[in-house]
């Protein structure tokens, strides 16, 4: 339902899924925009509908679906599919408010619908090879920058970026927030463009994370320290590198310049997340199986992106940035 750039990535991704001999047949594509909605259709050899109407009037075999509308369409889009029985895959942000995120989750449980959330990172090979020397993290460090693009620009960039490494830290590190700081500016769109953020978890930990769509250069690093370990995540290169103190490493650890220091490389299974991500969805909705990312975790994000934005929004107004921000608007 919607295929812009990531709604056509994952048409994409069922064909090839579907051509890889998947238990999955890509039966069509939806877009108000019928002449996209054709184009990808020939692409992918399915059929264009224009609205989700026309497709379950035509399609009543259909099982799943993935939302990558509008955020502000997610709700509409996703309950009228799960009213007529489709499960469905949403993308991030789950939705605009915490409001809808509710209905959403109220919607799924009526109809018992399989509903997963797009974080899309979970499914990055290097994520899940972190997975497993998860010990007790207690600082996280996050820098995703990429360069301007007009798309995405309905929302602020802590809804459009950071909320990828908001949702990895807060499955990481699981504990509740205790405070959040934050700064960010408008420079080349109307929203916020470029942000900072402190958190402060219950259990101590601190993570601090720069999301940036202003950059000249694509970055997407998460780093970390545990007791006696640093660990570096490259999102976009999937590689984890593992820095162990001690011989007791929990990664196969090699001598580096500091004998006392292990550097260990965790084997990643290189995949491309997206394609992780919907094999991912379509066992939960055969298995009728709890989704790897369910909406509470899309909510959860959501709620701490919101709170970041509104924590900027302070610091703005209490710093004199008002003004900047309400000419931009």
């Amino acid at each position: 339902m919607g295929v812009g750039v990531f709604g056509r990535n994952h048409a994409r991704v069922y064909k090839e899924l579907e051509l890889q001999g998947e238990a999955v047949r890509l039966l069509g594509v939806v877009d108000p925009d019928t002449a996209r909605a054709d184009a990808v259709a020939r692409e992918f050899g399915c059929k264009a509908f224009g609205s989700v109407q026309q497709l379950l009037t035509t399609h009543s075999e259909v099982q799943a679906a993935t939302v990558a509308a509008p955020t502000v369409r997610h709700l509409s889009v996703a309950r009228e599919l799960m009213n007529s029985g489709v499960d469905v895959l949403i993308e991030k942000p789950l939705a605009t408010s915490l409001d809808d995120a509710d209905e959403l989750m109220s919607v799924a449980k009526k109809h018992r619908r399989i509903a997963q959330v797009g974080h899309l990172e979970r499914f990055n090979p290097a994520v899940r090879a972190t997975i497993p020397i998860l010990t007790r993290p207690m600082f996280f460090e996050v820098h995703r920058l990429s360069v301007f693009t007009p798309r995405s620009l309905d929302v602020d960039v802590v809804l459009d970026l950071m909320i990828h490494d908001l949702d990895i830290v807060l499955a990481f590190a699981k504990s509740p927030v205790k405070e959040v700081r934050a700064v960010g500016l408008p420079i080349l769109s109307g929203k916020v463009d470029i942000a900072n953020v402190r958190l402060e978890l219950e259990s101590g930990c601190i993570a601090n994370f720069t999301a940036s769509r202003v950059s000249t250069e694509r970055v997407r690093k998460l780093r970390f320290f545990q007791p006696r370990q640093y660990v570096s995540v490259d999102y976009g290169r999937q590689e984890v590198l593992v820095f162990t103190v001690g011989s007791d490493g929990a990664a196969p650890a090699t001598p580096s310049v500091n004998p006392q220091i292990g550097v260990g490389k965790p084997p990643v299974a290189s995949e491309e997340p997206l394609h992780a991500e919907l094999k991912s969805f379509l066992q939960a909705v055969r298995e009728r199986s709890a989704p790897v990312v369910p909406l509470e975790d899309g909510r959860r994000a959501l709620a701490l992106a919101l709170e970041i934005v509104a924590s900027i929004r302070e610091h703005g107004n209490k710093v004199g940035l008002t003004e900047i921000n309400h000419s931009k608007h």
